[in-house]
Formats: C-alpha cells, structure tokens, sequence
C-alpha cells in the first residue's frame, strides 16, 4: 500500500502465546495496552504463528516511529503519582522582575552609602554620577541591540554596578596613597588614573572573556545574563576612567586645592 508499516518479533515462548490467540481472534481487534491506555489496537487479519509480523494502517512516518518508540521504550518501572501542580502566570513573572528593579535599587542605595562615606561627598558623590552614566549607557547599549531586560539581566546589572564602583575603588585608594606619600593633588590624581588603568583593564578583561563564555555556549537566561554583563564592562570601564576623569579635573581646575579631601 506504500505506507509506513511497524515489524515485530517474539520470542519462542511469546511465539506460541501470540500465534494461539491470534488463531482465536482473527477478524477481532487486538489492543496494545501500555500503563493502561490503549495505544493501537491492529485488526488480526490471520493467525501469526511465526512469531513475527507487522502491524499496518493509515500510518505516517512520525506516527509510525511514535508507536515503535512506545513499543520499545515499555511500561514506566514504577507508577507516576501527581504530587503538586501549579499553574505559572504572567502576573508571577511580572513579581519577579518588580523584585529585580527594588534588589537593583537597594544596591544602587548601598552603593551610594558606601562611596560617601568611604571618600566624602565630593569624590564618593563624582563616582555616583559616573555610575548613573554607567547605568544610562547601559540601557541605551541594550536598546540599540534590541535587548530585553529580563531577571538575569537584571542580576547582570547589578553585578556591573559593583564592578564599576570597584573601578573607582582602585583610582581613589592609589590617590589616597600617592597624596599620604607627599605628591601634590595633580600629581596624585595622574598617579591614581595611570597606575590603576592596568588593574581596571586587566580585572575586566577576565570579566568580559567568562561572560563571552557564557554567551557562547550558554542559552536562555544565561545568554541574557552574558549580555547584560558584557556590556556593563565595557561601559563600567568607560564611566569610571573617563567620566571621573573629566569631572575631578574640571574640579581640580576650578578650586586648586593643596591637599585631596580623600587624604588621610
């Protein structure tokens, strides 16, 4: 008939078993039974006393290789119980990711308090504005590629913004030790900015390579996650060099001070 058609063998004892009440039943439908559904159920049109034989019908070759792959696979070795079922809704995604924004806020809050009182209001509240740049550039990077801020992302982005205030940390603390060391404060900024870089770049470029990683061979959330990241770097490096930068020069620039308000 030209359709697909599902072969069968027993063995010697099923042989004899399967010919016997095929003898008896031809003409009658024979039920293949697996976890007590009826899975086919083959009209026996002779005796098989073989041993073999093949079952026919309106077959396709994915319906067919459905039923060859329930034939093989058999029952389940134990029965499957129902425990708990949930229904997962829009709303619940919705909780997670207005949980996503207040963990980001609180973060950004306690990044905030952090650098304040680490390095007073003037250089503490320099690397908050170079950090609300960062976030900025950020937003606009995953725009322009079409992103969607999903939950990993979102982890994402609170990692950067550690990672970027980490950046400030290093220049600040190398300012601290230049300026206690006795160099003036341009002398001590170009120190912190140039001999910091190398840290920066080095500790972010291991960043960027393991999320690279993840973006490559991960999937789903851990792709989204990657992203998020990887573009946090390059932004967390851009803001807390250049940005800060320009605005403690333009500071320097304008009051001329003798001494950093960071030093000890």
């Amino acid at each position: 008939s030209n359709r697909p058609a599902i072969g069968f063998r027993f063995d010697g004892q099923g042989a004899r078993r399967f010919g016997d009440t095929t003898a008896a039943n031809i003409g009658k439908p024979f039920a293949i039974i697996l976890d007590g559904k009826v899975i086919s159920a083959p009209t026996i049109n002779s005796a098989i006393t073989g041993g073999s034989g093949i079952i026919e019908g309106s077959f396709t070759i994915a319906s067919a290789s459905e039923l060859v792959n329930l034939l093989n696979g058999g029952s389940l070795p134990a029965p499957l119980t129902v425990e708990e079922r949930r229904s997962v809704t829009a709303s619940l995604g919705a909780d997670a990711v207005r949980a996503g924004q207040l963990a980001t806020l609180i973060a950004f809050a306690g990044v905030l308090v952090f650098m304040v009182l680490s390095y007073g209001f003037l250089f503490g509240g320099i690397s908050v504005v170079a950090l609300l740049m960062n976030g900025i550039l950020i937003i606009a990077a995953m725009s322009m590629t079409g992103a969607t801020l999903t939950l990993p992302g979102i982890a994402g982005l609170i990692l950067t913004l550690a990672m970027a205030v980490d950046a400030n940390v290093l220049i600040y603390e190398r300012m601290r030790d230049e300026a206690n060391a006795g160099r003036s404060p341009i002398a001590a900024m170009d120190a912190g900015f140039n001999r910091a870089m190398v840290t920066i770049v080095d500790a972010n470029l291991t960043t960027i390579l393991a999320a690279l990683i993840m973006f490559w061979f991960g999937a789903g959330p851990v792709r989204g996650f990657a992203w998020t990241l990887s573009i946090g770097v390059v932004t967390s490096v851009f803001t807390a060099v250049l940005v800060t930068q320009v605005l403690l020069a333009f500071w320097l620039r304008l009051r001329r001070p003798k001494k950093l308000p960071i030093a000890s």
